[in-house]
Formats: C-alpha cells, structure tokens, sequence
C-alpha cells in the first residue's frame, strides 16, 4: 500500500514538472513573438513626417479596418511600432490619435532635415524667376523622381526659382540601410497581417508628371532631365521637375522668345510713359530641350520705346554656355548685371559684367582686360 502512495506522488510530481517545463515554453514564444512585433527601440522617441497629401490611420493592419483618425502633409507624427516586414508604421498623430500606416506615406527624420538645410541657406537668395505649377508636384530633398520628399505643391502655386540641376530619369531610389533579417516566424505573421492590402484607399502621394513608364534598359544612355530648386511662399525650399514649372513672362517679352525657352527674367529698370511706369527686363534664354550641361545660351535685353509704345530688343548675345545665377544691382547709382559664363575649351566660369543706362547696355572691362574689336569693311 505505501509502494502505491509513493508511485502515484512521484508520478503526480513528473506531471507537475512537465506542466511547467510546458508553461515556460508557451511564455518563452509569447515574448519573442511579441518583441518581433517590431516594436521601437529603448527609450529613443522616433519621428516622422507624412509625405502623402492625406492618409487614414488604422485600427489594425488587415483588410478591413476602423478608421482612427487621420494625417496630413507636413505634420510630424511619433512612430510608436514598425512590422517586421516594413509595410506599416503604428504612429500617433498631433491629435494623439494613433492606429496604422503605410510606412510610404511617411518620411524620415534625416529628409525633414535635408529641406530645412536648404530652406535656411536658401532664405535669402534672390529668385531667378517666378514659375508657376502646372499640377501639383511633389518637393524633393534633391533632383531625381524617386528622391524623397515631404511637402507638396499645389496646381497654380507661384514659386521663385534658384538654382537648375540635371538628374537621370531612370536614377534607381536612393540606397537605404537594411534591416536586419526577422525570424521566419515573424515574417509569417507579418504576411497574415499584410495580406489584402492591395486594395488600399489612402490617397496616393503625389506623382512627378508625366506619368509614363520610366524604367530604364540596361547599357542605355542616361535620359537627363531639368530640376529647378524652389522656393514657395511657405518659405519651403527643394527641387521640383523642370516641366511641370513655367517661367511667368509678360507676354509682351514672352512673344519674342523665338521657340526659346526663358529661363530667367530681371527687371533692370523702369521707363516712364506718359501717366505709366514700364519695366525694362534682362531675359536669359535657352534651347527648348531638357538636360543641357549649362543653364543658358542667350541673353536678351528688352526696353521700351516710350514713342512707339512697345518693346525694343536693346541688347543681344548669343552662342553662350552660361552658368545661373545672375546678379543684378546697382553700382554708383548705374544698374549692373553680371553673367557667368563657361569656356567650351576648358570648362572654367569668367564672369562678364554689364552696364544698362536704358536703352544702352555696354560691357565693363577688367583691368587690363582689352575689349575685341570688330574690323568694319572698307569701301570697294
């Protein structure tokens, strides 16, 4: 009878055993599970900027959802979890509203850093020209369609233009730092998360138009396109693709480009025509194609002829490979405009100033520095 009392403690203490050898599993994959959520690292708070023009924030990550609140452009949000498989970002909003997002809709902190940099060196820069937006358009942190950004452009929002670049239209998405690879079980629950997202109903951010197909062949020649660094009336500075801006040129000047495309206009001076005030304008001029290696191949000046009422062509030079910017002041009370131009031969940038005391324009002369005459034909 004692044997059988000791047998069945001895085995009711192996069961007690097993059972919390079992616990000590389950409790072991529950927490390894739970911390290949994704969850952020310790102690750093981690920001972002929405990118998209508008995005809903979700209750969970399948395919149908609560909505619990919603993001704008611009607005930083506090990144709260990241899915192992990188597609959503749990997020809280300035609202404190918090739920899911697709981690494109955001950007980092490093590019909301880029677009500060260049709106503070930027800040005081005088503007080349004022475009317009044909559509709305998204502003990069630098020249390139895949590039990041934050902000967008409206349709018919007036901008000053800085400085123009050229970029590779087929230019791959900028290198970012992998993570590190996740369990095969966490990548399996991610994907049951993810699954069925296809069909998301956020708005999309804005695209660079045109929307045609911009993957490049293997060996071909690079297509470069013009970027223009901007600055908006929001004081917010970036690139923006070239074609979708158009240089604001009255149309009194614009009418004279020739099938030339005005890259740059200065008002020089102004005439005075009976009760009315005329401005008189240094237009820089270029061929109408993308990807040139300088900014301009013209320059034009166009003053008013107070007795025929319309404008003269005072001043013309052609053939050039000039550089932006161009400055335009005042020296002793004469208005001054000073080019930059790029030798063919060498690839060095001189600088070539002028003088304008309307409607003569005359070129000023380094010391030292002898101007080429012209040989005048004589008389047969």
């Amino acid at each position: 009878m004692q044997n059988n009392c000791g047998a069945r403690r001895e085995f009711s203490r192996l069961v007690c055993l097993s059972y919390s050898a079992v616990l000590l599993s389950l409790s072991a994959v529950l927490i390894a599970t739970l911390s290949g959520c994704g969850s952020v690292s310790s102690g750093k708070i981690e920001y972002a900027y929405v990118a998209a023009p508008e995005a809903a924030l979700r209750d969970r990550v399948a395919a149908v959802y609560n909505k619990t609140g919603t993001v704008r452009n611009g607005e930083r949000v506090q990144v709260l979890e990241r899915l192992q498989s990188k597609r959503f970002v749990k997020i809280r909003s300035p609202r404190n509203e918090e739920g899911w997002v697709q981690e494109r809709f955001l950007a980092s902190q490093h590019t909301y850093d880029q677009l500060e940099s260049l709106a503070a060196q930027y800040k005081d820069v005088p503007a080349q020209a004022v475009a317009v937006t044909r559509a709305s358009v998204n502003l990069h942190s630098t020249p390139g369609r895949k590039t990041e950004h934050i902000y967008q452009l409206n349709e018919n929002e007036r901008v000053d233009l800085l400085l123009r670049q050229t970029a590779d239209r087929n230019a791959p998405a900028p290198v970012t730092t992998p993570q590190k690879p996740s369990k095969a079980g966490d990548k399996e629950k991610d994907k049951d998360k993810a699954r069925g997202q296809d069909k998301d109903k956020d708005r999309e951010p804005v695209s660079d138009l045109p929307t045609d197909d911009q993957a490049g062949k293997a060996g071909t020649a690079p297509v470069l396109e013009d970027w223009w660094l901007i600055r908006s009336s929001q004081k917010r500075v970036g690139w923006v693709l070239g074609r979708i801006l158009f240089v604001d040129v009255p149309i009194e000047v614009g009418q004279y480009a020739e099938g030339q495309r005005i890259v740059a206009i200065f008002v020089l001076d102004q005439a005075q025509d009976k009760d009315t005030k005329v401005s008189e304008y240094l237009t820089l001029l270029s061929e109408n194609k993308d990807g040139l290696p300088y900014d301009y191949t013209q320059v034009r000046v166009f003053t008013w002829n107070t007795r025929k009422h319309r404008y003269e062509t005072a001043f013309r030079d052609h053939h050039l490979a000039g550089m932006l910017p161009v400055t335009v002041g005042r020296e002793n009370g004469t208005v001054v405009f000073t080019l930059h131009l790029k030798d063919e031969d060498t690839g060095a940038v001189q600088e070539r100033k002028y003088t304008f005391n309307s409607p003569m324009v005359r070129r000023m002369y380094a010391p030292g520095e002898e101007p080429k005459t012209k040989r005048r034909a004589g008389k047969p």
